[in-house]
């Protein structure tokens, strides 16, 4: 891979996600005055943009209720502390086979499959400055979970997403969904400047190798703008590795709740490894409203 880093890094925080996190770690953030905390930390530690998924109060699951996302949201903005804001629109994809036997009825338990309108209830309410469009279908796990998203699931989505003026962040799992994205922006449902989200490691999609990265990066569309993180151990290092690679980083505790081996780590305390390590490498850090101009971003909260 050739060396082209890039000298002016953004820092996005994921500070909770969907996964069964809460049960490894008690500082995985739960309740939206928790989520909402989590990302004031993570902003307040140098991060540019905070990643948002809300969860359940009462059993830590992930959740897609309006109601929360608009609680944490409207923290954030009491707070005072200037940060963009990226909402997941990546719940309601959930499809969990009934067995192998017996694929369907699907498992109720894990199943949620719902239209494009209500996955993005909460985006077209709360119009947020970014919200993900996770670009392609993906194995999860060792038994019958697939997260789900058509060609035309998401091209329905990339039009609502566009006629709400919101940017959608494209998450690429695998080499084929950054093909899938270059397809949906010929369709003019994407508009410049595009942003993608390298998800590097997760079994089954793209291993966080150099060279799967090397082969991802090779392939971006000149004038796009991307991110990649790996899961787990490999965050901090990745984080490096994605500014070498020309990117930007993303750490926090949706994708690894380590800091050090046996130290758990908070979102404030990741960011803050992620702002040391740009700095040693000699680049810039860029604040919102940096981020805003780059990636032409309206500040709504």
């Amino acid at each position: 891979m050739p060396l082209r880093p890039n000298r002016d890094v953004f820092i996005t925080c994921a500070v909770t996600g969907a996964g069964d996190t809460t049960s490894r770690s008690d500082k995985v953030p739960v309740t939206p005055a928790e989520i909402a905390a989590a990302a004031v930390e993570a902003a307040e530690a140098g991060a540019a943009i905070a990643h948002i998924h809300v969860r359940d109060p009462e059993t830590g699951k992930g959740a897609r209720d309006p109601k929360l996302y608009r609680e944490v949201v409207e923290r954030i903005s009491d707070s005072g502390v200037d940060m963009v804001l990226n909402l997941t629109a990546g719940m309601g994809g959930d499809l969990v086979l009934g067995s192998t036997e017996a694929p369907f009825p699907v498992d109720p338990a894990g199943t949620d499959m719902v239209g494009a309108s209500e996955r993005l209830a909460h985006v077209a309410e709360l119009l947020p400055e970014i919200c993900t469009l996770d670009c392609g279908t993906m194995n999860f796990g060792e038994g019958d979970y697939v997260m789900t998203n058509t060609p035309a699931m998401l091209r329905d989505m990339a039009r609502r997403i566009q006629s709400l003026g919101v940017r959608p962040e494209i998450e690429v799992f695998d080499t084929g969904h950054l093909l899938l994205a270059q397809w949906l922006k010929a369709q003019g449902v994407i508009d410049d400047p595009v942003m993608v989200q390298l998800c590097m490691g997760i079994p089954w999609g793209a291993p966080n190798d150099i060279g799967t990265l090397k082969a991802i990066v090779d392939t971006m569309p000149e004038g796009w703008t991307f991110s990649a993180f790996s899961i787990g151990r490999d965050q901090l290092p990745y984080a490096a590795l994605a500014v070498l690679a020309g990117g930007n980083i993303r750490v926090g505790l949706e994708d690894n709740i380590w800091l050090d081996k046996g130290v758990l780590a908070t979102n404030g305390a990741l960011v803050e490894r992620a702002v040391t390590m740009v700095g040693a490498m000699g680049c810039r850090l860029l604040g919102p409203a940096e981020v805003r101009a780059k990636l032409g971003l309206e500040r709504r909260w």
